[in-house]
């Protein structure tokens, strides 16, 4: 019986701990920091065994090094070597194996070039994707192309509705309101701003969601959608019918939103 649960780390990280009750075993998904990882893996009683990396952004492999010295796991993570501690490097088609899962190594390069995303189909549909898509939004674009992220966040559309969207922020509430703001219109998003903040105000992670939530509501995911172009045409921001263009427009607005 896998457990997955969200370790808080910075200000809005989340590093993922996937770990098997019977086992002990446990894998975790861009540790930026070592000490959260330590502190449940002590308390749970766990061995860490796997460790899955998504890009090298500090905050999501910060914490590599001490934890690869105190627990020798085996690391995989993009073929970047300015990733020190990774001891398998994996891409596009590779498998990995984690506690007992298979997962699928993607990629989608836009937020980093090198950015890729784990996908497990079976039993339960699961997407640890990083900071290439948000509950709600997408990452900024700080290597990649417009055009780059956008085939990117097509690919994790394309999966099955069902997937469960482990992304590494708590963005929701702030990527919402933003895309609020593109689709007033949209009665899903409505919904969903409401039960997110409901949630938050509990104390709990909006994270994770879900494909279809994401399609529904996701303005990234919805640059080909009538209703998004309608919107943008009515608020005079449309420059351009393709979805990169939309893809673009939306991207560049939520970076000065």
């Amino acid at each position: 019986m896998l457990t997955i649960e969200p370790l808080p780390a910075f200000n809005d990280n989340y590093i993922w701990l996937l770990y098997d009750a019977q086992t002990r075993a446990a894998c975790v998904v861009d540790p930026g920091d070592a000490a959260p990882v330590v502190s449940a893996l002590d308390a749970r009683q766990l061995q860490l065994g796997t460790i899955l990396i998504t890009h090298h952004h500090h905050d999501h492999v910060g914490g590599l090094e001490q934890l690869v010295a105190r627990y020798a796991p085996v690391v995989y993570g993009p073929h970047n070597p300015a990733i020190a501690g990774i001891n398998q490097r994996v891409g596009a088609g590779d498998s990995v194996p984690v506690l007992g899962l298979d997962f699928q190594v993607l990629e989608v390069p836009g937020h980093t070039l090198d950015h890729i995303a784990y996908f497990c189909a079976q039993p339960q549909p699961l997407l640890f994707c990083g900071d290439t898509l948000f509950a709600g939004g997408c990452g900024r674009l700080f290597e990649g192309t417009p055009a780059m992220m956008l085939r990117s966040l097509r690919s994790l559309a394309a999966l099955p509705p069902d997937t469960r969207v482990y992304c590494a922020h708590e963005y929701t509430l702030a990527n919402l309101a933003f895309a609020r703001a593109v689709e007033p219109d949209n009665a899903a998003l409505t919904d969903r701003l409401a039960a997110a903040q409901a949630t938050r105000e509990r104390g709990a992670p909006t994270v994770p969601s879900d494909i279809a939530l994401e399609r529904a509501t996701n303005p990234f995911l919805r640059c080909a959608e009538p209703a998004l172009l309608a919107s943008l045409r009515q608020q005079d921001r449309l420059q351009g019918d393709s979805a990169e263009a939309v893809f673009a427009t939306v991207r560049a607005w939520k970076d000065g939103f």
